[in-house]
């Protein structure tokens, strides 16, 4: 369990290099989230949001909050909705891990993609909105923002499937043979680089996104850790994967909900309006990324399960209740598999 940052060290640092702040300082740690602890930063005159790595032994490249600041202080001002970037200090002195200072964002945020308590109008436009959002970072202009360089070229998945597998291999707690199978399996289809070098989220979901509190528009798209210059297929079945869950508070998905009389969106419509804001053709062969979304997710998970058997989870126990998924994604993602071939 990561212990609160100290308060005095924060306000006292930021007294130094942020212009405006007035100390003292109240730490709340926000509620869920398995990676960087984040935590609302109260003074007399207004909150932040202080983001911070981890302690503990990390995975190289994981929980990189430095590169999260990066690309959400490049967004500003662009169709992408983020947060204001303030501050990265990378000084691990300082509270003992780099963190990051942003404006506290007040808005709605839906746990649930079923959008409990609101009308089928009204989801039908959430739903929207994050369409129009995901295709907007898609759409990003890598080279007006200065991220051209803030992803290695290459093949995307190639490149992911190797860290995934690499990361999962690290963190692997038992032998579970349809993992096994599903890596073999992608790691023989990846497809080839069809020209589409974007920006991606690598955690794009509903709970990701705040939404303004009377109306359907998006205040600010959170948790960029995972975020690269890759393929934006991902992105896209990553949303398809995660309705394709339990509708539960820990499964978040829409498996059994009666999507139309609720107003939301099926799988094909979300997918064809994307490419229709993208002026893409329609999409071939999307079993390969919806088989590919199951496996990081089912690598990313067995890492939070990880953390919590090694002491530096965020939240242990919800950790820990995660981590029981592996399997389940693990099969998802073979499903997938065998359906495409």
């Amino acid at each position: 369990m990561s212990a609160a940052p100290d308060t005095e060290a924060v306000a006292a640092w930021l007294t130094r290099h942020l212009p405006g702040f007035a100390g003292p300082v109240q730490a709340t740690k926000y509620a869920g989230g398995q990676s960087n602890p984040t935590y609302r930063l109260t003074t007399p005159e207004r909150s932040y949001v202080l983001r911070r790595k981890p302690p503990g032994t990390l995975l190289k490249s994981a929980h990189a909050v430095e590169r999260e600041f990066r690309v959400q202080q490049a967004l500003a001002g662009t169709p992408v909705p983020v947060a204001r970037m303030h501050l990265l200090c990378e000084d691990a002195e300082v509270i003992g891990t780099p963190f990051y200072i942003m404006d506290e964002v007040r808005g709605r945020n839906f746990d649930a993609p079923a959008l409990p308590g609101l009308t089928p109008a009204e989801r039908h436009a959430i739903i929207d909105e994050m369409n129009r959002v995901l295709a907007a970072i898609h759409e990003t202009d890598l080279v007006a923002t200065g991220l051209a360089d803030y992803g290695p070229s290459g093949n995307y998945y190639r490149r992911q499937v190797d860290r995934w597998t690499q990361q999962y291999h690290a963190t692997a707690t038992e032998d579970l043979p349809e993992m096994t199978a599903l890596i073999a399996w992608l790691d023989a289809h990846i497809p080839p680089e069809d020209g589409q070098r974007c920006l991606v989220h690598g955690d794009f979901r509903l709970d990701n996104l705040l939404f303004a509190p009377d109306s359907p528009r998006c205040l600010a798209v959170l948790d960029w850790e995972l975020s690269t210059i890759g393929h934006p297929y991902a992105d896209l079945a990553a949303v398809i994967m995660q309705w394709s869950m339990p509708a539960t508070p820990e499964g978040r998905g829409l498996r059994g909900v009666d999507r139309a009389a609720l107003g939301l969106w099926s799988d094909a419509e979300f997918i064809a309006r994307y490419c229709e804001r993208r002026g893409l053709p329609p999409i071939t062969d999307f079993g390969f990324f919806l088989a590919f979304s199951h496996f990081r997710m089912a690598a990313i998970l067995q890492g939070v399960k990880k953390r919590a058997l090694t002491g530096n989870a965020s939240d242990p126990a919800r950790a820990l209740r995660l981590g029981r998924h592996v399997p389940e994604f693990a099969h998802a993602g073979l499903t997938a598999a065998k359906e495409t071939a």
